[in-house]
């Protein structure tokens, strides 16, 4: 039966069940083993499992049998049991129905038994009360005050609570046949008040806070609690501005305040406020105007600098005592006592602000000009200055005389820096200092003073100065530094550009004054952009007048037309040498000067100018064979100083002038072949033909023919 019991383990499977049955059983596996299959005794063994198994059941059926029998007769009992559970359950219930009825009977009648009391003890105890503040009245009539309460110091608040009530009443006399009394009484109410102060302040003196919780409980009632509120401020800032900081001194003295104000004092919120309003109106006010008003006039860098400290540390104070209780609006509190130590220095910021900033830029500006010994000259306005200007862009003549800046650039980082760190320093001071509303307007108008000192009394000027300085385009050995003009511009235009969008922006981004600055910093944009384009067309202008200077002088007509045609030693004519030389010294200059796609934009005006230039100086010749192929070599070196520039287009022009240049030397019968291909079939006939007219044997070998 346990090898049954085994056979029937979890999870059960019948067909799983048999085979385990049947390879149990020797003979009666389906391979059969070590044993032959037989399949007698495989069934006689199933009949006996099937004997066994129905004992199981069987045995397994009483024993479920039984067990159910068990679990009837138990809930039977515990049926029985919950119902005599509910029974007693409802008898309680009952007996506690009956208890709480009488318990409410009971307290109605305890009550009704107190109100009872009540109404007799109040009249009695306001009878009592009367008559011992009649007693006391009397002794104050006979003008002998022999009650103990009155003489024992020790009975102070006694006393108190009593004269603070003959007050009271005492005032509600007529005034004629009790003034004496009244008098007495009034006396005797100040001196005690006075005693209960004092009290209050030697209590203070040596920190008996207990002590001090009592007398002010007590003075609470009288008109000098006001007084004693005032006593308790002043004496605890004595000895608690001992440093320099009287900021830090003011949260270290509020800090320790705060702490036993909640202990004193009823309404701690109200004491706090008014120590704070005292610090305010008194110490902080004090020192402001000490700080200020000496250098309010003597010196307005310092006195702007000492506003904004000061006013940014009585900010940062009073953002620390709104962690303390000074009642429902403190922020509005804090700010109004800020306002009323500031407001009138306030309201003359920006202007001394604006001042301090045109006197500075101007004397910044001074001082570097004198440090160059420069005078500095008056760029002119009005209708004669602008019809000039236009003449100038529009021709790109040089108005008015020629100066010689001796390589200076009249451009300064340094003064740069020193104006944009005065600008900085200023926006800051405006972003603090200024009311929200007019915030953006004041801003806007540092902006507009530093567009004045910078872009135009320093860059503008530079620019003018620079353009002055540009020598003709036919001038001989003439410097050029208006490139170093441009650099130095576009360097300190960066800075400008940075110090608008990380200083200004954040102040007007969200007003109406961002589409004005915008549109400002764009119009200065433009203006010098005007300018730097007409000095760089200019400069470029230079720069081909002394190529063209150069060719004129170093290149001789006997280059392209040996006397010896069997005897010519040199790869290039030193005239080419020369301008190949200096053109890539400009294009290193331009390099330098310029950023971004500037370099590409001049670098390519230049190049095609430079091809203009070669082109139309190899047509001032007629070419020999050899001379040919000695311009072929010129132009071969010019293409390799093209390729410096890195543009392209200048490059393409040099191939295709190089092609031109093969139509010197190549044999007549190959010309129309040469002229159809690839670099020169697009080209004008009438320009190819011209350069074949350059060759000594146009017309003996009659090479026309082959354009007509």
């Amino acid at each position: 039966m346990a090898t049954t019991a085994q056979l029937f383990e979890e999870p059960f499977d019948a067909d799983e069940y048999i085979e385990r049955l049947a390879w149990r059983t020797p003979g009666g596996g389906s391979k059969g083993g070590a044993e032959a299959f037989d399949p007698k005794r495989l069934l006689e063994e199933f009949k006996n499992h099937i004997r066994e198994l129905r004992q199981l059941d069987e045995k397994i059926q009483r024993k479920v049998e039984r067990l159910e029998h068990q679990c009837h007769r138990e809930a039977k009992e515990f049926a029985h049991k919950v119902q005599d559970l509910q029974k007693s359950n409802q008898v309680a219930f009952q007996h506690f129905q009956e208890l709480d009825e009488h318990i409410s009977y009971v307290a109605t009648k305890v009550c009704h038994l107190g109100d009872q009391l009540e109404g007799v003890n109040t009249p009695r105890q306001r009878a009592v009360e009367a008559q011992r503040l009649m007693t006391y009245f009397n002794e104050f009539l006979d003008g002998e005050l022999r009650s103990d309460v009155f003489n024992n110091p020790d009975k102070i608040k006694e006393a108190a609570d009593i004269i603070q009530k003959l007050h009271l009443i005492a005032q509600e006399l007529p005034f004629d046949r009790f003034a004496d009394v009244k008098a007495k009484i009034a006396s005797k109410y100040h001196d005690l008040e006075r005693q209960l102060i004092q009290e209050f302040t030697a209590a203070q003196r040596r920190g008996e806070i207990g002590r001090m919780r009592e007398v002010a409980a007590v003075l609470l009632h009288f008109k000098g609690y006001a007084h004693c509120v005032d006593v308790y401020i002043k004496q605890c800032q004595e000895g608690a501005y001992m440093r320099n900081d009287v900021f830090e001194d003011t949260a270290a003295l509020c800090q320790k305040v705060n702490k036993q104000v909640g202990e004193v004092f009823s309404s701690p919120e109200t004491v706090m406020a008014k120590l704070i309003q005292n610090i305010f109106e008194n110490k902080l006010q004090a020192h402001v105007r000490e700080k200020l008003d000496e250098t309010q006039h003597s010196d307005v860098e310092q006195y702007l600098k000492n506003l904004y400290d000061l006013y940014t540390k009585t900010t940062a104070l009073a953002t620390k005592l709104t962690e303390f209780n000074l009642g429902s609006d403190k922020h509005t509190f804090l700010s109004k006592l800020i306002k009323n130590i500031f407001s009138s220095y306030l309201e003359s910021y920006i202007d001394m602000e604006r001042e301090y900033l045109r006197t500075r830029g101007a004397m910044i500006l001074q001082r570097y000009y004198d440090s160059k010994n420069h005078q500095k000259r008056s760029i002119g306005s009005g209708s004669i200055q602008e019809l000039k200007e236009r003449i100038r862009q529009r021709t790109n003549l040089p108005l008015g005389p020629s100066i010689d800046t001796h390589g200076e650039t009249f451009l300064s980082p340094e003064l740069v820096v020193n104006l944009l760190q005065e600008t900085r320093h200023a926006f800051e001071r405006c972003h603090r200092l200024s009311d929200p509303s007019d915030l953006p307007k004041n801003a806007f108008s540092i902006f507009l003073l530093l567009v004045e000192n910078l872009c135009v009394d320093h860059i503008d000027y530079a620019l003018e100065i620079g353009l002055a300085a540009i020598p003709s385009s036919d001038a001989k050995n003439a410097n050029l530094y208006f490139l170093d003009v441009v650099q130095q511009a576009n360097s300190i235009f960066h800075l400008f550009d940075k110090q608008f969008n990380d200083q200004l922006m954040p102040l007007i981004s969200s007003s109406p004054k961002l589409a004005e600055c915008l549109h400002k910093k764009k119009e200065v944009i433009e203006q010098m952009e005007v300018k730097l384009d007409t000095g760089i067309d200019r400069t470029l202008n230079c720069m081909v007048g002394q190529m063209k200077h150069i060719l004129a002088t170093e290149q001789k007509k006997t280059d392209f037309k040996p006397e010896d045609e069997n005897n010519v030693m040199i790869q290039y004519t030193a005239a080419c040498s020369k301008v190949c030389s200096y053109v890539r010294r400009q294009v290193e200059h331009v390099r330098k000067s310029m950023d971004g796609k500037n370099v590409d934009t001049v670098l390519t005006e230049l190049g095609v100018r430079f091809h203009r230039l070669i082109h139309e100086h190899l047509q001032q010749y007629s070419y020999s064979s050899m001379g040919g192929m000695l311009a072929i070599c010129d132009v071969a070196e010019y293409r390799r100083c093209a390729k410096d520039f890195r543009v392209p287009l200048v490059l393409q022009l040099f191939d295709t002038l190089h092609a031109l240049c093969n139509l010197l030397v190549v044999a007549p019968d190959n010309l129309k072949q040469v002229c159809s291909g690839e670099q020169l079939t697009n080209l004008d006939r009438n320009l190819l033909h011209a350069f074949v007219q350059l060759r000594v044997d146009y017309r003996s070998a009659r090479l026309g023919r082959h354009f007509s």
